[in-house]
């Protein structure tokens, strides 16, 4: 296991957290602020990581995961919260795509979240209480110039490889866009290069949700020892359709009903679907703030590559250096396979170097969470060929 520069900078150190979590956790901005698009200016902000594997005698066999809107740090190993497998066991581990023998695997609670790094949730250090709506807004490009400024702290210059699937994508994006020489191989899985007014829509209705529960207090619910569970509850279950694909819903529910022989004639969960969604409702407010999800949803509705450079998405990668390779999944209405063809022919037009993949599935936009013998066989290949090509331009550089 990687240990960080600075161990006294763990979850125990910086401002205090609203959940306390195992792990590593470092104070940046002290020197040189954070710079918000909004143009706030962020200070001394906290920012919680995991590592999974060491890194090489060079620093060059990074790997940065970046997860997903309801994701978080905690990849690879038994979360401290639910008690449930990492989000992405299937793919982190020892002789996995993303090989712990070979790689260091890094993975940060993005800016805005809550599991330890700057959000609503942590501490404002000019107030001593939580900043609830008091936070700066933030986007998917702050969340990125927080991670390399995680990595200037580790003294990390280049990673070998980025990788993110959904809003994890949108930053994969951004380091690609942002910092073309820091970043060896990019992989984007499951994402677009904007938001579309279609995932506004079902995230402002989650928002809405948050805000039409009582208990959300304005966004300041923790000073009356109050939380929304009922709205953040709803919003996950919204948000959590759009996960799955029509296909999906009826081979896992159907029509059966939950522990029952007929329905009841009322508004309980007759349904097996019904009782699943309030499930992931009920589970989702265990581990995750109001606040945070209004903030991270709002990021990635403001995401708009393109709109950096005068509407041609292409002007983010012109002569980029990157070797891309872009995943979609047949069944995935929230972020369907032409959202990726659109970014692989942005980055052909620059003639960037760019693999693209769509894979046969039928569990949705989830899919590249599940098992998918298809989607281990891409990723191997492509960063088996990307490490071969990495061998060879840091040889001739020597």
């Amino acid at each position: 296991m990687f240990t960080p520069k600075e161990p006294a900078d763990a979850a125990t150190g910086g401002s205090p957290s609203a959940f306390p979590m195992p792990g590593h956790r470092v104070t940046l901005g002290h020197d040189l602020p954070l710079r918000l698009d909004s143009g706030v200016e962020l200070r001394d902000f906290p920012v919680a990581y995991q590592c999974y594997g060491a890194l090489d005698e060079t620093k060059s066999n990074a790997i940065i995961v970046c997860h997903a809107l309801t994701g978080d740090q905690y990849v690879a190993e038994t979360h401290p919260v639910t008690g449930k497998a990492g989000w992405w066991e299937t793919m982190v581990g020892p002789g996995k795509p993303l090989d712990t023998d070979r790689y260091c695997i890094i993975c940060a609670n993005i800016l805005g979240g809550c599991m330890g790094s700057a959000g609503p949730s942590e501490i404002n250090p000019a107030t001593g209480e939580p900043w609830g709506l008091e936070f700066p807004v933030i986007t998917v490009a702050d969340m990125v110039r927080a991670q390399a400024m995680l990595l200037d702290h580790l003294g990390i210059e280049q990673v070998f490889a980025v990788i993110g699937g959904s809003l994890g994508g949108m930053q994969v994006l951004e380091w690609a866009s942002l910092y073309p020489d820091r970043v060896f191989a990019a992989i984007l899985i499951a994402t677009a290069a904007q938001q579309s007014a279609q995932n506004i829509a079902f995230h402002e209705v989650g928002r809405q949700a948050i805000i039409a529960d009582p208990e959300w207090s304005g966004g300041a619910y923790w000073k009356e020892n109050k939380r929304p569970h009922r709205g953040l509850a709803v919003a996950r279950m919204a948000a959590h359709i759009t996960y799955l694909s029509e296909s999906a819903l009826h081979q896992k529910f159907g029509r059966r009903l939950q522990d029952r022989d007929g329905i009841t004639y009322g508004f309980d969960a007759d349904f097996q679907v019904e009782s699943y969604l309030r499930h992931q409702g009920s589970t989702f407010v265990e581990r995750f703030d109001a606040n945070a999800y209004l903030y991270i949803t709002r990021a990635m509705d403001y995401f708009d590559l393109a709109n950096r450079h005068d509407g041609v998405l292409a002007g983010a990668f012109r002569d980029t250096p990157v070797r891309f390779c872009v995943i979609s999944f047949t069944s995935d209405w929230l972020y369907p396979t032409a959202e990726s063809r659109r970014i692989v022919h942005a980055l052909n037009a620059v003639a960037a170097n760019v693999s693209f993949a769509e894979i046969v599935a039928d569990d949705g936009h989830d899919s590249f969470l599940l098992d998918s013998p298809e989607l281990d066989r891409v990723l191997r290949g492509f960063l088996a060929g990307a490490a071969y090509h990495c061998e060879i331009a840091r040889a001739a550089a020597q």
